[in-house]
């Protein structure tokens, strides 16, 4: 809390993470699921819930498994012509993504592991994410939870709640740029990418926070949940 009784930006992350945790109240494993546009902030929430409920149940009792880790290798875009579309939905494995979460959520006896997504090189990691068989809570993130195809639907009914991370329009670009810079485009090609299609992508998920359970602030001055 501020001096004047307003909630803090670190408050209102442990408040989610309160949140996300109560989910297992009455279940063995819950899975959370984060969604929202890209550059909105969904893995860096992840982390930070990851991070709180470590810390107040330990290590293996939490999982984040990214939706990114669905993505089609380079390969497969190249032989659907999609390579240039790379993030829409179609340029995921939708229905293998469903089906990891239907086995996070009922294979609990076993450890599960996941795919996870290399940024260096822009490529999925098949086995890189462990949910062990005492994970209590799965975080997943990724643009398309809340998407009305088949595929997506199937993901999102193994999931207990979604919440949708938004940011400031141009705050959100400039992140998408830096980290496409980041990762070896010039500032231009990462301009041009962003131009032609993050944004492209981040209109068709947009229109999809109305379906969220919560939507989540990520604001210049931290994190709050919206009224």
């Amino acid at each position: 809390m501020t001096h004047d009784g307003e909630p803090t930006a670190s408050d209102a992350v442990a408040e989610l993470a309160a949140d996300a945790m109560a989910l297992c109240a009455d279940r063995r494993r819950a899975i959370l699921g984060i969604a929202g546009s890209p550059g909105a902030g969904k893995s860096t929430l992840a982390a930070l819930l990851c991070r709180h409920v470590a810390r107040a149940w330990g290590r293996d009792a939490i999982a984040s498994v990214p939706m990114d880790g669905f993505h089609l290798a380079d390969a497969q875009l190249h032989r659907l012509g999609l390579r240039n579309r790379k993030g829409a939905p179609e340029t995921f494995d939708a229905y293998g993504y469903a089906h990891l979460l239907g086995r996070i959520r009922y294979e609990g006896d076993v450890e599960v592991y996941a795919p996870g997504f290399d940024r260096q090189l822009e490529q999925p990691l098949a086995g890189a994410v462990a949910v062990p068989a005492a994970t209590r809570l799965v975080v997943t993130e990724g643009n398309y939870l809340l998407h009305a195809d088949l595929p997506w639907r199937r993901a999102r009914a193994v999931m207990d709640c979604v919440w949708f991370v938004t940011a400031e329009h141009r705050t959100r670009l400039d992140r998408l740029v830096a980290r496409h810079v980041a990762f070896g485009k010039t500032a231009q090609e990462a301009r041009d990418w962003v131009a032609a299609v993050d944004e492209r992508n981040a209109e068709l998920v947009s229109a999809t926070a109305g379906a969220a359970d919560r939507v989540v602030v990520n604001g210049v001055h931290g994190w709050s949940v919206s009224p």
